[in-house]
């Protein structure tokens, strides 16, 4: 298999973000065979600084040819290991790649597999194998160790086009997906928080919050610490979506969060959000100023004002502002 390196795409972002088409001649790709490439990106969650995950394999299953996969660090279309994984003696573990994804916000991404030749067809399952090493690094700057259940991301099915090139993104929404389970000393990865891409079918969307929307509704300002949210966007599929009826991640209400992320001071006079790889269609973007959301519970969110977006399957990002 021909198989080429992409270098980081960041982390300036798991998406894990957009996965760069291939430049090479197509011309000598093999009949029955397709190019697929996969990154990962971010939206933003509280408390935590670094989050910290271990890729060491990625494999696409269920297509009558046996798995197709590819190690970090040894296969060319793979991305070269680093030293951010280490076990708890601090040895470095081989073959792995660390990834903070909290580097990979909007549409930001960084390469986890780059132009690899594979047999066309239909997939049954894409797996990330997730190494020993992942952790977050909490604001105070305390370590706990991140577990995904099994050691692995399994995410659904792929068809790949025979002559094609196919570029993915895993989109970590941390906000549903990175859970503190009571009593444990470690954080968890839900699967329920990931969307896996077509990059050729998204787009992304960013926005301003003017300070007076933000000090009219009693929401926090101009945070002496840049990186303490002042507030939430949720974004929701489909148009005209009543505030009333709008579930937080982990509510009950009729209309569950698509994605959502935080706005942030940018320590001048702005405040800023934005939402990578969304699936092109029709939303409702929704400010809130309580910015903490429990993934595992109804929390009593108040939605201040809400507004339609279009989103179409483009690099540039569709901006929606509250300034009233």
């Amino acid at each position: 298999m021909k198989q080429t390196i992409l270098t980081s795409a960041v982390l300036a972002s798991l998406s894990l973000l957009v996965a760069c088409g291939s430049d090479s001649d197509d011309d000598d790709l093999q009949p029955q065979m397709t190019r697929f490439s996969l990154a990962v990106s971010d939206a933003p969650v509280n408390e935590a600084k670094v989050v910290m995950l271990c890729f060491s394999e990625i494999e696409l299953t269920g297509n009558g040819v046996g798995n197709q996969s590819f190690t970090v660090g040894d296969d060319d279309a793979a991305a070269e290991a680093n030293d951010e994984c280490r076990d708890a003696q601090g040895t470095i573990i081989p073959n792995t790649r660390g990834v903070d994804l909290l580097l990979l916000d909007g549409a930001k991404s960084e390469a986890l597999l780059t132009d690899a030749d594979i047999e066309a067809g239909n997939y049954g399952q894409l797996r990330l194998e997730i190494a020993p090493g992942s952790y977050v690094e909490l604001e105070d700057g305390m370590r706990e160790p991140l577990q995904v259940p099994s050691n692995e991301l399994k995410l659904g099915s792929l068809t790949l086009v025979e002559g094609g090139n196919a570029n993915y993104t895993l989109e970590f929404d941390l906000r549903k997906a990175l859970i503190n389970p009571p009593g444990q000393n470690a954080y968890l990865m839900k699967p329920t928080g990931l969307r896996l891409v077509n990059n050729t079918e998204v787009g992304h969307l960013t926005g301003q919050v003017a300070e007076g929307v933000l000090i009219n509704n009693n929401c926090a300002v101009a945070p002496s610490d840049a990186s303490v949210p002042v507030a939430a966007v949720y974004l929701y599929q489909g148009a005209d979506r009543p505030l009333d009826e709008l579930a937080d991640n982990g509510g009950d209400n009729t209309y569950q969060p698509y994605a959502s992320t935080n706005v942030y001071f940018d320590g001048v006079s702005e405040y800023h959000y934005s939402i990578g790889f969304i699936q092109a269609d029709n939303y409702t973007v929704a400010l809130s100023c309580d910015v903490d959301d429990n993934p595992e519970a109804a929390d009593d969110i108040g939605f201040l004002q809400a507004k339609n977006v279009v989103v179409s399957p483009t690099a540039t990002p569709v901006e929606v502002d509250f300034m009233d």
